[in-house]
């Protein structure tokens, strides 16, 4: 009997790999899940085991060829005696499975969950379980931090937390194992037992390969580093076995500038007292994330920034006047965002350049309004997005912005939550915040920063008298939106904020 072996799903939105390394040859001897072959997509290295124990018949899809999902790679001739060498260590799996079977436990593997669209890794931030530990079904084991949110792992079964594959601090891929466990109340002896014929299995096809420099690389890791002009050594292999792998050699290209960068500007000579009363700790992914969006903002748009005030005595009374009722009605409070909110979408409809964005050589207006709300957490800022907004009732929007903002400071906001946004308001009034620029969030084309309300003396009707006012910032992409559009755009916000009434008249 013949088993096929099939390119596996690849992830969302990936087609087709590359063969990168076939670890086993026509004629080997192969066990079931040993691994056959490696693949590579853009994105991840894939790993693809044998579907059924026998001998490796033949190879249809050779290292260097690029294959689609669920394309044919080979062929296993299964066997009913697949010789001495082979029955041994099918003794030991007997063996260990029928103690795990006495146990009363399977071995489950505890595996990175889907991060979402356009992430493929994240960061091991925090173990809540060691080694050893009892569990229940779904309680939660560990944290992982991406370049956006951190997403928590539950564990798939009740049972024992057993060998954690990925540490602290560790980089996994999205779909990667990060521990193994044993379900119900089995003990953890005959799992480790498991976990050692497993392991040594998974292992022999190392061991026949020799020292690491007799390690095959992916054949597109070799033209790149051909290419590119980079020797073996300049590039640190995360593929099987020390492999190099063709995402390891762009890393290596990024990383030599990065590495040069310190030389040109070498940090001051710290005296060796406050040396030693420093402290230096890694950047988390989100922080990483953020430096490098908005320094990619400020090199790619044509940044500019248009300043007003506005006269907050309107809304505040209206606010005071009606804030209860709201909230008893609603049951939620009545807020100066959602008025903003309705301010921007207000003004958005006349000037639509604000609301737009540059695809290459286009310009493509949204005939829609998704509002991203920028949010201080203690991870970092996060911009989770209300969608159609302009939709929206002031309640609808009170409620989106008081849940959105405690799944921000929670760490809970999903993916999908921080994507799609059209135009983006950041409060830095709330940190006291007078007067600031803030920056776009590309390929947003506007932002509207809020500031303090502080009382001022102002010249009404040829009368000196004391309002609550607050300074408005437009930072606008000059790109695509001129001059004239962004101060008319600030004015409209202005002049709804000072007469509410407009935003009912629609005027």
């Amino acid at each position: 009997m013949t088993t096929e072996i099939r390119v596996p799903t690849l992830g969302e939105s990936v087609t087709e790999a590359t063969v990168a390394t076939w670890f086993k040859k026509p004629g080997d001897t192969v066990a079931v899940d040993e691994m056959l072959c490696e693949l590579e997509t853009d994105k991840v290295t894939v790993e693809v085991p044998s579907p059924a124990a026998g001998v490796l018949s033949d190879i249809v899809a050779a290292e260097g060829e690029t294959v689609g999902v669920d394309a044919l790679l080979g062929n296993i001739s299964e066997s009913g005696n697949a010789g001495p060498e082979e029955t041994k260590p099918r003794a030991a799996e007997t063996k260990a499975t029928e103690a795990d079977d006495a146990a009363g436990g399977e071995t489950i593997a505890v595996m990175v969950p889907t991060l979402g669209e356009s992430v493929t890794e994240a960061t091991v931030a925090t173990w809540l379980k060691k080694e050893g530990d009892t569990v229940e079904a779904d309680e939660m084991l560990c944290e992982l931090e991406t370049d956006k949110v951190s997403v928590e792992v539950p564990a798939p079964a009740a049972g024992v937390l057993g060998k954690i594959l990925a540490a602290e601090g560790e980089t996994v891929a999205a779909g990667a194992q990060l521990a193994e466990m044993t379900s119900g109340s089995g003990a953890a002896a005959p799992k480790v037992q498991t976990e050692g014929s497993k392991g040594e299995a998974y292992q022999t096809p190392a061991a026949g390969q020799g020292s690491r420099s007799d390690v095959e690389d992916a054949p597109s890791a070799k033209k790149a580093m051909a290419e590119a002009g980079l020797s073996r050594d300049q590039v640190t292999g995360t593929g099987r076995d020390g492999r190099i792998m063709k995402d390891d050699v762009a890393k290596a290209l990024s990383a030599a500038p990065k590495a040069a960068a310190p030389a040109a500007a070498p940090r001051a000579p710290v005296p060796a007292d406050d040396a030693a009363r420093e402290e230096r700790v890694k950047m988390t992914r989100l922080r990483q994330t953020i430096a490098r969006r908005l320094k990619d903002a400020q090199n790619t748009a044509a940044m500019l920034t248009t300043y007003n005030e506005v006269d907050m005595t309107e809304v505040m009374a209206l606010r005071n006047q009606y804030k209860d009722a709201f909230e008893k009605k609603h049951g939620v409070r009545l807020g100066f965002m959602s008025f903003f909110t309705k301010a921007c979408v207000h003004a958005l409809k006349e000037v639509p350049d604000v609301n737009a964005e540059i695809d290459g050589t286009d310009v493509v207006y949204k005939n829609f309004v998704h509002m991203g709300i920028a949010a201080g957490t203690p991870q970092g800022l996060v911009v989770p997005v209300i969608r159609d907004v302009d939709q929206m009732s002031f309640a609808d929007i009170e409620k989106a912005i008081s849940e959105k903002g405690k799944r921000a400071r929670d760490g809970k906001l999903s993916m999908a939550e921080m994507q799609g946004g059209t135009f983006t308001i950041s409060n830095g009034g709330v940190y006291g915040s007078l007067m600031s620029s803030p920056i776009l969030n590309p390929p947003q084309s506007g932002i509207l920063g809020m500031h303090k309300i502080q009382d001022r003396p102002m010249a009404i009707n040829g009368k000196v008298e004391i309002r609550p006012m607050m300074y408005l910032a437009l930072s606008y992409d000059h790109r695509i939106v001129d001059g004239k559009g962004a101060v008319t755009f600030l004015v409209r916000v202005k002049e709804a904020l000072e007469d509410p009434r407009r935003l009912l008249m629609d005027l």
